[in-house]
Order: structure tokens, then sequence, then C-alpha cells
């Protein structure tokens, strides 16, 4: 029997040991409910390999059969890679041969995107350049026809789990739970989010199209739009967590030892600092409230990180925030701080309301830290509920534009509307929301006294924290900040050899189409092929496997001559001092021949054997955070020459010039060089691995996920609001207009270097 219930649950987190379970989820939903879109958005996020089956594309990139469709899921699970099966399936003839796919081995899920008929027709008809060509006035009828014969999937046709989504928050809570899987997690078995199990067809579709008659069965309002068996959710608020501070009225009062305008430096680096105050960020004890983390381990780590930070702070500070002057976690983090001689006025603890330190306590801060829950909602109580309830209905707007939820161990920064209660009050211009490692059983995804885990974790929190301050102070940095250091070293960069360059590069190097053609032609054997104009950012299409284990890695492949002309660069930079903007030990900096944007330079690591991502270990961490902090630098520069701008940095999957390179590239992508498919989707899929994403998984895995150029045949989507087009000329036409905000998980973490008081909403 079919089991209803709610999926409060996260992915459950399997031991090392225990080898990785594949799992097969078929998508069930009429054409336009969003199946392509969430597969793609959980193939751009998820650690775990996925590969997405589309019965549109299966046969070379045409439509091909179930037959086809099947053997390619059955290829990729051997490989023990999870699949998407990208069909309607709407019927349970339709999905009982992929639900024996399945196994004690394979677990088979079912996600039912069972949106508005409406939204599914409107969407349908209005888009262009889709896959299957299921646009224009003919999809409407056909929305219609397989709505008719929809049969909701049970658990009784042998599936594990569904997961049933009839709003669009449905659908990006389901796309949450997918992308927080990792290779070797699991989600709980059941039937989660059905709301009446009889329901079949909608009035809304009814009522579009007013020919077809309405079922006896579907309910007797047939002028309604929503039919009454697909109620809208309800928008309960989150009460599974809690903030890890329990705030209360008291008043806020400062450390005996500590006063706003004591020996302080009177000037600001932040523009949204008052004058004559300092950049500060206050933060509550990350985890060990209600999240139980244990106090004496939680203080050593929040010492060891805040020692790491000040160094990094310029004349900004810390404030540690406790409502009690009994608190332990205070005491502990004070004797802790002295005994390593952390500068006091750099790092400090102090206790109050953290929604009131300057109105109730006189400490000016103009960025405080809030103990979110993962789904970034008000509610839960503590220092979560009290600082939602501060900034009012502009903070909950504000930030789920920024993102939509939030994974252990990450921060997101969110700039806090000026008609906020909390800015208007007490001049706070960012809100930063951060979730520690749980150990409370009585609270979601708890780590069972696994401190090992729990320690990486919160490490990885006040990381993320700090980071994300930082990444305040920058963006709100003046020209004269002490943040710019190498601006002085940038002017001083040859500019009449950059000028020859830019004047008399295409005359010297560039290949013309038939000579591309033929070094094409005799490539087709290596491991690797040059883009049709021969840049070295532009088309990949080296053939390479999801698994990273199976990659046929650079070095032993054969590279042709045309590929090789970075790695001469980086190798001996003396002898291109004309082409270069910056050298050192580490990096050589230089413009994209072939930009695809209005800006776009490339970062060179300048060693030997590191040919592309597949090759960087461990031992190039550092590195990799040098040509970042290089990158970051020159992105800030060009902001600073033209404050329209937005940056993005990473690096191809497979690229086609031989020596690892970060792309720094501007997101107007104007550029008479971006002629194709593959040129867009190498910058605007998965295939594109984020400099911070990379950063993190060397860190934490000793190497970085490597995407298949499969991407690169993507259809084409517009960066901002995702729409399709069939065209680049099409495409670069809308992007010129497009002013949608970015997709949340590019505006988390630093993924897009933003200028100061930018607002992606209208840039």
């Amino acid at each position: 029997m079919d089991m209803d219930c709610d999926d409060t649950s996260k992915p459950e987190e399997k031991s090392g040991e225990e080898e990785r379970k594949p799992i097969v989820v078929i998508l069930v939903g009429a054409p336009g409910s969003g199946k392509s879109t969430f597969c793609e958005h959980v193939m751009c996020s998820s650690s775990r390999p996925w590969v997405r089956i589309c019965q549109d594309t299966i046969n070379n990139g045409k439509a091909g059969t179930k037959p086809q469709c099947l053997k390619a899921a059955a290829s990729a699970l051997k490989e023990g890679k999870s699949v998407f099966i990208d069909r309607c399936n709407l019927d349970r003839e339709q999905r009982v041969e992929f639900v024996k796919l399945g196994g004690s081995q394979i677990d088979v899920h079912a996600v039912v995107l069972d949106l508005p008929a409406q939204l599914c027709i409107s969407r349908s008809v209005k888009r262009t350049g889709h896959e299957g060509n299921l646009q224009g006035g003919k999809a409407a009828a056909v929305v219609n026809r397989m709505l008719q014969k929809k049969e909701l999937p049970k658990l009784s046709e042998g599936l594990s789990r569904i997961m049933f989504c009839q709003s669009e928050s449905d659908v990006q809570a389901a796309i949450n739970s997918y992308c927080a899987l990792g290779p070797l997690d699991t989600l709980p078995n059941g039937s989660f989010g059905q709301k009446n199990p009889d329901a079949k067809v909608q009035l809304g579709i009814m009522k579009f199209l007013k020919k077809v008659d309405v079922p006896s069965n579907a309910g007797s309002s047939s002028g309604s739009v929503q039919d009454s068996a697909f109620p809208q959710v309800s928008k309960e608020r989150n009460n599974s967590f809690k903030g890890p501070d329990n705030l209360s009225s008291l008043s806020a009062t400062p450390c005996k030892d500590v006063k706003e305008s004591e020996d302080l430096p009177k000037h600001s680096i932040g523009c949204d600092v008052t004058p004559g105050s300092i950049p500060t960020l206050a933060f509550p004890s990350i985890s060990t409230a209600d999240f139980q983390f244990n106090s004496e381990k939680a203080s050593d780590i929040m010492v060891e990180k805040v020692e790491e930070f000040v160094k990094k702070l310029g004349n900004a500070r810390l404030v540690l925030v406790d409502l009690s002057h009994g608190s332990k976690i205070l005491s502990l983090v004070r004797v802790k701080a002295a005994q390593r001689n952390i500068d006091s006025k750099k790092f400090f603890t102090f206790v109050g309301d953290i929604t009131q330190l300057y109105s109730q306590g006189g400490l000016r801060c103009n960025v405080i830290a809030n103990a979110a829950n993962w789904r970034l909602k008000p509610g839960g109580g503590g220092v979560n509920a009290a600082i939602f309830s501060a900034a009012g209905p502009a903070l909950e707007v504000a930030t789920k534009e920024r993102a939509a939820s939030l994974l252990p161990g990450h921060a997101v920064v969110v700039p806090l509307p000026s008609n906020s209660p909390l800015y208007i009050r007490e001049r706070v211009s960012h809100i930063i929301h951060v979730l520690g490692p749980n150990m409370n059983p009585q609270r979601p995804n708890c780590l069972k006294d696994d401190y090992i885990k729990g320690c990486k974790i919160l490490r990885d929190a006040y990381t993320s924290l700090f980071d994300g301050f930082l990444s305040v102070l920058r963006n709100q940095a003046k020209l004269t900040s002490k943040s710019l250091v190498s601006e002085k070293s940038l002017k001083d960069t040859s500019c009449g050899d950059l000028r020859n360059y830019l004047a008399n590069g295409d005359q010297k190097t560039k290949r013309d189409g038939n000579s591309v053609s033929e070094r094409s032609k005799k490539c087709k054997g290596s491991h690797y092929e040059i883009g049709t104009d021969g840049t070295g950012s532009g088309s990949t299409q080296g053939k390479i496997s999801n698994d990273n284990s199976k990659i046929d890695g650079s070095t032993s492949k054969s590279w042709a001559s045309w590929a090789q002309a970075l790695c001469h660069i980086a190798m001996r930079p003396e002898k291109h001092k004309n082409v270069l903007l910056e050298i050192s030990d580490d990096v050589a900096v230089l413009n994209d021949l072939y930009p695809k944007a209005q800006k776009h330079v490339l970062i060179l690591a300048r060693c030997e054997g590191l040919d592309c991502l597949a090759d960087v270990q461990q031992e190039h961490l550092q590195l990799l955070t040098t040509m970042h902090d290089v990158g970051l630098r020159w992105a800030e520069k060009f902001l600073h020459e033209d404050s329209s701008m937005i940056f993005r940095l990473g690096y191809h999957s497979v690229p086609s010039m031989r020596q690892l390179h970060l792309h720094v590239i501007s997101q107007d992508f104007n550029s008479n060089h971006l002629k194709n498919k593959k040129h867009w989707n190498s910058f605007n899929t998965a295939f594109f691995r984020d400099s911070v994403d990379v950063i993190e998984e060397i860190k934490n895995h000793g190497k970085a996920t490597v995407k298949d150029d499969s991407y690169l045949s993507m259809e084409l989507r517009c960066h901002r609001c995702r729409s399709a087009h069939p065209t680049i000329p099409r495409l670069k036409s809308h992007i010129n207009n497009c002013r949608a905000p970015f997709p949340p998980f590019l505006l988390e973490n630093g993924r897009l270097v933003l200028p100061e008081d930018n607002n992606t909403n209208d840039s």
C-alpha cells in the first residue's frame, strides 16, 4: 500500500567503505512541466555523476526510440552513474520497462512534475528551439491529449520513492534534495507530497482549452482555474530548524573592556559603513546551542579560523555576540583568543541582542551573520527567527533572489534592502546566512556524534562566513582602499606591448577557416580537437567520461602543435612579454586572443605537466588559490573601469589548449568570436567549472569533478532567465535585453564577481 507523508528528510550519508548505489529517477510530467530544466539544475550542482536520457536527443542529437533510451540507461548504470529518464512517462505502461532497470543495488525513484496545466501549455507554446520541436500552437493540443491519459505512479509499480511536485516551490525543493545527494548518500523510501491519490485531470486545462469536455469525476466547478483535487500547496514556514542561540529581550551590554570609540581608526573602507565607524561583522556561535555541538571543540575551531582571517581584514573587525554574560562559549573563546595573542581590536566578544547592537549597545556593525536553517526560511526560534523578524519581509525577498537553500558548511551573502527596519535602525547593510553541523538527534541531518565530519563542516562554515565578509569589503571598497593591493602593478604593465598585441595579434596568429579545418581533420584520432575558430577557449570536443577515475589523462595523449601555444607562453614568458599583462612565479596573464565577451582574460598556471583540470591534485591547491586571487584582482580592476560588468571565473572541463588556465570572463558575452552552440555552452553549462567549486573539491576530495562534452550540444539557453533560443543570433539579441536575475546557484559562494552596489535584477 502506498504511503503518503511529508518529506522533511535530508540525504542519509553512508560510510566511505560502502559502494556507490546508482539511482534511476523517472521524471513524470507533461511537456512544459520542466523535466529537462530539472535535470540541468541537478547535474550542474550535484557531486554525484548523473546521465540524462532524453528520447528527443538519444539518436545522435535527434529523436530516437524507447529501446535506445533503455540501452543507454543500462549502460550508464553499469558504469556506476545515476540516470534521469527525461520522457513524459505519464502512464504505467510507459514506465514499466524503466522500473525494471532497478534491483537490489539500484533504487528507482519517480519525480512527478504535476504543475498546473495552464503553466505547462503556456511554456510549451512560447518556447523556441525545443529539442523535440514541440512548441507553438500544436503544443497545447498535445499537452491536453497527454494529460487526459495521465496515470500517477504508485509504489506498487516497483518504485522505492515517489516525490510529487504541484507547485514551482515543490519542484525547487525536489531539485535541492537531489543536488544535495552525494555519491554515497541515499534518500528515504516512500511517497511524498501527493495531495489526492485519485486526482487525474486538472480543470485548469479545461478552461484553457474550452472545446474539451470536463470529465465527470474531475469536479463540478468547471469554470475555476484551479482544480479542487489539486489545491495550492501550503506555504507553512519551516519549524524543524532552530537557530543556535535562543534570543530574548535582554538589553545589549557591551563587554567591560570594549567601547565603540576607544582607540579605533576613524576611517572606513566600505561605502555602507558610517563615517567614523569600522567595517564590522557580528556573528553568533555556530551550532553550539540548538544543534548541540561540543562547546570546547567549537571554540577551538572558531578561534583557529578567526586567527587565520584577522590577518586579511585590514582595518575591519570580527565580533562574537551572545546574549548572556555567563555564556560558556564566550568564556572559552576569550581565554583561547588571549592565549593566541589575537589583536583585541580586530576580534572581541560582545554581550547583547544581535539585532540591536547599535540602538541598544552602541556597537555599529554593517554586517551580521545569521545561523540559518537549510531552507533559508524565517521561523524556528533563536537567532534565525530574531533576524528575520527584525529585518522584516524585505530580507526574505532578498534571500530568495540569492539562494533557495543552504548546505551545511556553506554561507550566502544577502544585501539588505534599504527599506528594511534593520538597515534603517541599525545601519546593517548585509546579512550572511550560514549553516553549521547538527549534533541534535531531534533536528534533521544529525551527524550522530561524528565529530570528524562535524569539525570539518564547522571549519567550512566559518571559512564561508568570513570569506563572505571579505567579499562584502571588496565589493564596497573604493579605489583608494587597501583591498586593491596590486592596482599599481597592474597599471605598470607594458601598455605598449599590449596595444601592439591587440592591434596585430590576428594578423600574426589567427588561423583561417581552411587551416583550422585541416588541422581538425588531422587530430580526429587524438583526445582533443580545436574549435571552429581556432580559439583555445572555444569549443571543446575531448571525449571524456563523467567518472574521473576513467579519464584518459592528458599526459597519455599527444597535443597538436597549435594546442601548445599557451604552454609555450607559460613556460617561457620572457619570450612573450608583448602579449602578457602580468607575469609572476606562479602565473602568467594574457587576453584571450578570441574573446567570447567584452573582457576575457586567461590566468595560466606556470607549472610543468599541469595540462588540464584532470591533472590537478591536492598538491596544487595553493596554486589554484593563487590563480583565483589573481583572476579576482583583474575582475575587480575591470569593474572599476566599467561598473556595469559582472564576471565569472572558471575552467573548461576539457580544454582544447594545453596548459591549465582559468577564464575570467564578463557576462555580457558581447563578442563576434562567439559563433556557435559549443562556444556558448562551454561557458554556460556544467561543462564550465566555477573556480570556487574546483578549489572546494580539491580541498575536500583531492580532485575536481570533470563533466563530459555532451553538455556542449545542449540547447541554447539564456544564462540569466534560462529561456531557450534556436540560434546564436537570436540568443545574442535576447541577452542584450534580458534583465532577469541570475540563477540562484550563480549568486552563491562568490561564483559571480559583482560591482559594488550592483543589483542583479536590473543590471
